[in-house]
């Protein structure tokens, strides 16, 4: 079980997925008890705030900027990495694995290349990462632009909601409505 009396270090990062915002961490710098999670994400995004301001975390005070995302290796043979998405409650502790985010989920694929999970050339202009979203057990296929190995943050992609522009980032959603045991996503080359 985690101690919640002392403090808890592990490397993460900060990324911008579409109109939310949230905390990246690889699945091998946690605990292996899913269980001891809850404790880590609220105190990284500083939960349960009575004001609602999660001064004492990276959160943003709404929901969009609660967030957290799981990468690691894939347990899925179809895919590349596996994803867990966690909603952080701001003024209560909840902490809320039943859906997806698919702003962040625009963030997993390039956080992936960056950190190291998958490999790319610095020739590569294109990154392709299949993603498994273990909250939903669904597939995603992400696509996005490269740049001396690693993904691209500039661009003149511009989305409603949000200041300036960025780089653009493609999901495609495979069988998002039911599952389909006989799917498979063609490999990436």
């Amino acid at each position: 079980m985690c101690d919640t009396s002392s403090q808890y270090s592990l490397p993460a990062a900060y990324y911008r997925g579409g109109t939310s915002r949230g905390i990246m961490v690889q699945k091998r710098y946690l605990p292996a008890d899913p269980k001891e999670w809850d404790v880590i994400f609220r105190g990284i995004i500083g939960s349960p705030d009575e004001n609602g301001r999660q001064l004492d975390g990276m959160g943003g005070g709404i929901s969009s900027l609660s967030k957290v995302c799981v990468v690691g290796p894939s347990s899925h043979e179809n895919a590349d990495v596996d994803y867990t998405f966690a909603a952080i409650g701001v003024k209560d502790s909840s902490v809320d694995y039943s859906s997806n985010c698919g702003n962040m989920t625009s963030a997993v694929g390039p956080f992936a290349v960056d950190s190291g999970l998958i490999k790319v050339s610095k020739e590569d202009t294109l990154g392709v990462v299949r993603i498994h979203n273990t909250n939903t057990g669904k597939l995603i296929a992400a696509e996005f632009p490269l740049e001396k190995g690693v993904a691209m943050s500039r661009g003149s992609f511009a989305i409603d909601g949000v200041s300036g522009t960025a780089a653009k980032i493609q999901l495609a959603f495979m069988d998002p409505g039911w599952v389909n045991a006989s799917f498979r996503l063609d490999p990436v080359a």
